[in-house]
């Protein structure tokens, strides 16, 4: 539903090729494509790439103001955890988890694309096969703009409340999490409850302070998420409140997803820096680099 409606609400001046009904319903499909990689057919697969759906906001923060890089960060948890003996496995990166790293580097992935679908475009190029590429990317990305919208994949408290402090008796058990975000929106929402909520299209600044914030916001609703839960209101049909705050999370995460996309286009077809260490004129590195 995300990827579709963002998809969908794509301002005019993008491609045509990705406003086609072909290319939505492939953006639309690919949406649960990285958890179709989660099988422990693929265990290799799923163990390197699980880390990348979430992130513990409360033990990421330990690190301060996050690297923009995702090793940086990495190398900061570690840190960490010499500092913190008591806390060194509870910091280890696949357990702290990487959301927002593979989410600015698909991102790019998808901007270097439509940078390429301009030069060949420009070229009188075939563009089919870069295409393809841009639609990949744009529906790999949905998936992990889909993920942060949702409170509880940015907190420790991800499946059943774990905080030693729990005044308000939030439940402890498992479950909370898939019948969230699974059965209560399969059986609830529907796109027309989402579209009207989105937000206008813009460009977005700088897109991973953008996006932390982004993560900010979803992790401020983990209370209000467990509170709906106590009072019933992922249970079968919910409340009004429930469905509404639903309605809200799954808007927020299409109109971001959304602006990614046209913030990518408009970014492809700006210079590329210079690498450092070159020279202009050739672009290999200078002496002694």
């Amino acid at each position: 539903m995300i990827n579709r409606l963002a998809a969908e609400k794509l301002p005019a001046g993008v491609p045509a090729f990705l406003q086609t009904a072909a290319a939505i319903d492939e953006v639309e499909y690919l949406g649960p494509e990285p958890d179709r990689w989660r099988s422990m057919g693929e265990p290799e697969l799923s163990n390197s790439q699980a880390p990348e759906h979430f992130i513990d906001l409360e033990l990421a923060d330990m690190v301060g103001r996050l690297p923009r890089r995702r090793f940086e960060f990495i190398a900061d948890l570690y840190a960490q955890g010499l500092m913190h003996p008591d806390l060194a496995q509870q910091l280890r990166p696949e357990r702290v988890g990487l959301q927002p790293y593979v989410t600015t580097e698909v991102y790019q992935r998808l901007k270097a694309a439509m940078r390429e679908y301009r030069e060949q475009s420009a070229a009188r190029k075939d563009t089919k096969p870069v295409e393809q590429a841009i639609v990949f990317y744009a529906g790999w990305l949905g998936h992990y703009v889909g993920d942060g919208s949702q409170p509880l994949h940015v907190t420790v408290n991800y499946d059943g409340w774990v905080d030693k402090e729990n005044p308000s008796g939030y439940t402890t058990a498992h479950g909370i999490h898939s019948k969230f975000e699974t059965a209560f929106v399969a059986t609830n929402l529907k796109a027309a409850d989402v579209a009207p909520l989105m937000t206008p299209p813009l460009l977005v600044g700088d897109v991973f302070d953008d996006y932390v914030a982004y993560l900010r916001r979803s992790a401020s609703l983990v209370q209000r998420t467990y509170q709906l839960e106590k009072l019933g209101g992922f249970d079968g049909p919910g409340t009004v409140e429930s469905k509404q705050f639903t309605a809200e999370r799954l808007a927020a995460a299409a109109s971001e997803l959304r602006n990614l996309y046209y913030t990518a286009w408009i970014e492809s077809g700006k210079p590329v820096p210079e690498r450092p260490g070159t020279t202009p004129a050739s672009g290999k590195p200078s002496a002694g680099l």
